[in-house]
C-alpha cells in the first residue's frame, strides 16, 4: 500500500483533472483501493521495489470485467510497460475472474490506445462522461 496508494491517487488525479482525496475523500478512497487488494484485483508491478505499472478490476459479473486504473510513472512511460502489464492482467482476469475484459480509456490518450490495441483489445463504443 505505501507504494500502491500513492500510484492510485496520482492516475486518478491525472485522468479526473482533481485528488480523490480532495473535500476529505482520502479515508474512503484508500478503503476503495484496499477493498480491490483484499479481493485480488488490484494489480502492480514494482521494479527495484518502485511500482512501475498498476490496474484494477474495477467491477466484474460471470461474463465480463472492467479493468480500470492502469497508470505507469511519467518517467518509465513508453518503455511497453502498459502493454506488457495489460497482456498479464488480462490473462489472468480470463482465467480466474471473467471471461472477457472490457476497459474505456480517453480518447485523447493516444500512448493507452496503442497500448490496449497491442494486447488486442478493439474499440466497440464511443461514450462521453459528464463530471458534476
Amino acid at each position: 500500500m505505501d507504494e500502491l496508494y500513492p500510484a492510485c491517487v496520482a492516475m486518478y488525479t491525472e485522468e479526473v483533472g482533481i485528488s480523490p482525496e480532495y473535500g476529505g475523500g482520502a479515508e474512503l478512497y484508500r478503503a476503495r483501493v484496499t477493498q480491490l487488494v483484499n479481493r485480488g484485483w488490484s494489480f502492480a508491478r514494482f521494479d527495484e521495489g518502485r511500482l512501475v505499472f498498476k490496474a484494477e478490476v474495477a467491477c466484474s459479473s460471470p461474463y465480463a470485467a472492467q479493468v480500470q486504473g492502469v497508470w505507469v510513472p511519467e518517467d518509465r512511460r513508453g518503455e511497453g510497460l502498459a502493454a506488457a502489464g495489460m497482456a498479464a492482467v488480462v490473462d489472468l482476469v480470463r482465467r480466474e475472474v471473467a471471461p472477457v475484459v472490457s476497459l474505456y480509456v480517453n480518447d485523447w490518450n493516444a500512448p493507452a490506445r496503442r497500448a490496449y490495441e497491442k494486447v488486442g483489445f478493439r474499440e466497440t463504443a464511443r461514450f462521453a462522461t459528464v463530471m458534476f
